[in-house]
């Protein structure tokens, strides 16, 4: 999952509550950060801290996988 940080790969990547998510689309993601978020990683612990939106923001995104 780490490649897919949207600098060493097309791909953009990231983990949230077990799940992984390609925010590839998004214009909010572009060059794999996204305000001091960055791809390729989990974000549970940032998100659940200090992110200004619900979880459900992720609604609008493929689930492509699951953290083991």
């Amino acid at each position: 999952m780490a490649l897919r940080n949207g600098q060493d790969r097309d791909e953009i990547w990231v983990a949230y509550r077990g799940l992984i998510y390609d925010v590839s689309r998004s214009r909010l993601w572009k060059r794999g950060n996204h305000y001091e978020h960055w791809a390729g990683q989990d974000l549970t612990k940032e998100l659940d801290h200090d992110a200004p939106h619900t979880p459900n923001v992720f609604d609008k995104f493929p689930v492509i996988g699951q953290l083991s």
